[in-house]
């Protein structure tokens, strides 16, 4: 059977087409599956551990994060509100979201959204000397 010339486009188009598709969709799903490789884990200093009394909070601006030192000992908290990255301000005894108004405790919890998470808290590391580090990252 011998193929016509109209066949033979009509054929060649339609493959030439899925080609393209299959391409689009590949480059489309690498792009949307993209994870950047994570970045390093880096040590912030925060003072020494006598320099704190219990109670005793520390803002960090350059992390950002609250150092808190608690009876329980160190905790770290990110300013960093999780519902849309903006930088949360501690005020009087509550850390307010400028940006949507969601409010957390000096614990972090969440206690009001529009975030639907409590603040992340950031492992805090001590050396032999009693220095304390905030990791991040």
């Amino acid at each position: 059977m011998k193929t016509s010339r109209r066949d033979f486009l009509k054929l060649s188009n339609q493959a030439l087409l899925g080609i393209s598709a299959a391409l689009g969709l590949g480059g489309l799903l690498r792009y949307l599956n993209y994870q950047p490789p994570a970045p390093p884990p880096q040590r912030y200093p925060a003072g020494n551990q006598k320099d704190f009394l219990p109670g005793d909070r520390l803002h960090l601006p350059e992390i950002p994060a609250l150092l808190i030192h608690t009876p329980d000992g160190f905790i770290a908290l990110s300013l960093v509100c999780p519902h849309l990255g903006c930088v949360v301000e501690e005020e009087g005894q509550e850390i307010l979201c400028p940006c949507h108004g969601s409010r957390y405790s000096l614990t972090g919890d969440l206690l009001q959204g529009p975030s639907t998470q409590s603040l992340p808290r950031l492992p805090v590391e001590m050396d032999s000397q009693g220095n304390l580090f905030i990791l991040k990252g």
